[in-house]
């Protein structure tokens, strides 16, 4: 057993030797063993330190068999600190004694003289049961806070625009209600916030909230990770293991970038939607699943549909409800009250005095593309504020918004790089068409979700 695993112990007992000889044994695997030999002091010491475990002894000298005592120190102990965990020992093995002390609260029940080994397995119990209480409370803390959040209405998505003000009502239509949802929009719009606050806004806001990038979940783990399996069923699985699925049941499952899906895996995601039933590689037990679906992703479906890249029927599966969020370069009006909400967030963190933006840096800020949506114009505020120095912003501390870095520019014409040559027209076709997609992927005789691959592979 590691050295401190037993965490800060107190032992109450009015025999010394008991007491050394508990200390001698204990000290080794706890981080503090405290000794206390008068049981008057116990309000003293369960008021003025935390315990992980208390070790009560149910006889003093003043009363040697009936456990009244030890009775009696339970509920101070128990009223001072609910959470508290409580072994009793004694030295007469009374199995109605040991069914009462349980019922008054405390955790187990020990003979002395003890075996070694049992008492340190019973504290090891003991500790456990305290982390788990631990736990707890840290969980039950969080959704008071997050209840409290609630009461603000979407606290994290910020925006006051005529298209953000649309999505809020499409969210207090959909959120009380178990209809799958489809998140459309560029990378960087806030896809998840917006999942999130339908689920905080759903009959399952009590329940969990999973979330899965379906891009970064290779096709050999695709059913391990959203299924489950059990141990043994392959290579690396040592323990039984449940899925994304099952581990959002009576929650909210959101599956972002579900258009990055191959078809073979479209199909297994489609049968599991259908069934509603999930089963773990290596076992033949299908275990019912309760959830609300919501999907998420930067590509074209319906034109994947088309280009028999996605499945049409897992589709129709999927999109009960579209949410389309518009890129930020068609949210200018909300860029200011963006930009604002980051300037006081970093500037917070990195404990610096920016007030604003001075007129030249807002007008930048507002011109500006932003491919990279919310998440660029975050990721460009948190370093200017890093880099800055004064008071407000200016236009100057973003002067990486203003061009490409060098190795970003096009290449040479004369470059003979298929990559490059192709990178380079589609830049120049998305450069002609003022940064329109469907003019761009029409001149370059390419599908929108062609183009959008595209555009990834290219990070353009």
């Amino acid at each position: 057993m590691e050295n401190q695993e037993l965490g800060k112990i107190l032992i109450i007992d009015d025999n010394e030797d008991l007491l050394f000889a508990a200390k001698m044994l204990l000290k080794k695997h706890a981080k503090e063993v405290m000794i206390e030999k008068d049981p008057r002091r116990i309000p003293f010491l369960i008021n003025n330190n935390n315990y992980d475990v208390i070790l009560l002894d149910m006889n003093f000298r003043e009363d040697t068999t009936s456990g009244k005592e030890g009775f009696y120190w339970l509920k101070q102990i128990k009223e001072i600190d609910p959470k508290a965990v409580v072994i009793l020992i004694t030295a007469f093995g009374d199995v109605e004694m040991a069914v009462q002390a349980l019922k008054e609260g405390a955790t187990d029940f020990i003979l002395k003289p003890w075996q070694n080994e049992k008492l340190i397995a019973t504290l090891s119990s003991a500790i456990k049961l305290k982390e788990s209480y631990n736990e707890v409370d840290k969980l039950q803390k969080k959704q008071k806070q997050l209840q409290s959040d609630l009461k603000k209405p979407y606290t994290d998505i910020i925006g006051n625009s005529a298209s953000m003000k649309n999505i809020f009502s499409i969210i207090d239509k959909v959120a009380q209600t178990d209809a799958n949802i489809l998140i459309l929009g560029e990378n960087g719009t806030g896809k998840e916030l917006i999942a999130r606050a339908i689920h905080e806004r759903s009959l399952r806001k009590d329940e969990i909230f999973v979330g899965v990038d379906m891009g970064s979940i290779t096709e050999t783990l695709f059913e391990s990770e959203l299924f489950g399996h059990k141990r043994g069923a392959f290579t690396d699985a040592k323990d039984d293991r449940a899925g994304r699925f099952e581990i959002a049941d009576n929650g909210t499952l959101f599956l972002d970038e579900i258009g990055n899906l191959s078809m073979p895996l479209q199909s297994k995601l489609l049968t599991v939607l259908q069934k509603r039933e999930v089963t773990r590689i290596g076992t033949n037990k299908a275990i019912p699943v309760d959830i609300r679906l919501i999907c998420a992703t930067n590509m074209h479906v319906h034109e994947m549909v088309m280009e028999n890249t996605f499945r049409q029927d897992l589709l129709y599966r999927i999109n009960t409800v579209e949410i389309f969020l518009p890129p930020l370069r068609e949210r200018q009006d909300d860029i200011p009250t963006l930009a604002n909400h980051f300037l006081k967030q970093y500037s917070q963190k990195y404990r610096k005095n920016f007030t604003g933006f001075r007129p030249a840096a807002m007008e930048l800020l507002q011109r500006y593309n932003w491919p990279g949506n919310i998440r660029e114009l975050q990721h460009a505020i948190e370093r200017a504020i890093i880099m800055a120095d004064g008071d407000e912003l200016d236009s100057r501390d973003f002067f990486f918004l203003s061009a490409k870095p060098a190795s970003e520019k096009a290449p040479a014409n004369n470059t003979l790089n298929l990559d490059d040559m192709e990178r380079s027209t589609i830049q120049r076709a998305i450069d002609k068409n003022g940064g329109n997609i469907s003019k761009a992927a029409k001149e370059l005789g390419l599908t929108r979700a062609s183009l959008y691959r595209r555009l990834e592979k290219y990070g353009l």
